[in-house]
């Protein structure tokens, strides 16, 4: 299975040990799925994890962001942008993400704002909660 995490669900396994998100970015450690991952994407996780609210409700150091997000493009799929589909939503940071996955081939967008990637299913891609996507992916459904 070819996933793209949203920077919501990033930000929720980073500030939170329990849940699907967090479960979720263990796999794509483990490689237990295949994380796709753009540099842009990269950049987003990085400068949302290192707002100042979000360490401290982790209770991290710019240094652990920095180590997460290394393991995390050590295990993804890193994937070149090499065309801009944009704009096709309504955010251009969701667009962002829709670009990575169409690029990287991704079935599934982790996200806890499906609503904004409407348009992602005509380019066969998915788009789930984090909860309800694992507990499929646990029954043994895409």
């Amino acid at each position: 299975m070819r996933v793209v995490l949203d920077t919501d669900v990033v930000l929720s396994a980073f500030v939170s040990p329990r849940g699907a998100s967090r479960l979720w970015l263990r796999a794509a450690l483990q490689r237990d799925i295949q994380m796709v991952l753009s540099v842009p994407l990269a950049i987003e996780y990085e400068s949302v994890l290192r707002r100042p609210q979000h360490l401290a409700r982790a209770r991290a150091s710019t240094r652990d962001v920095e180590m997460l997000l290394d393991a995390m493009v050590r295990q993804a799929d890193l994937v070149a942008i090499s065309y801009l589909w944009r704009p096709i939503l309504r955010d251009p940071g969701d667009d962002m993400v829709l670009e990575a996955a169409v690029n990287g081939r991704a079935t599934l967008i982790l996200s806890f704002n499906g609503s904004d990637f409407v348009g992602a299913q005509r380019f066969g891609i998915g788009v789930s909660a984090p909860g309800p996507a694992w507990h499929d992916w646990q029954q043994g459904r895409p």
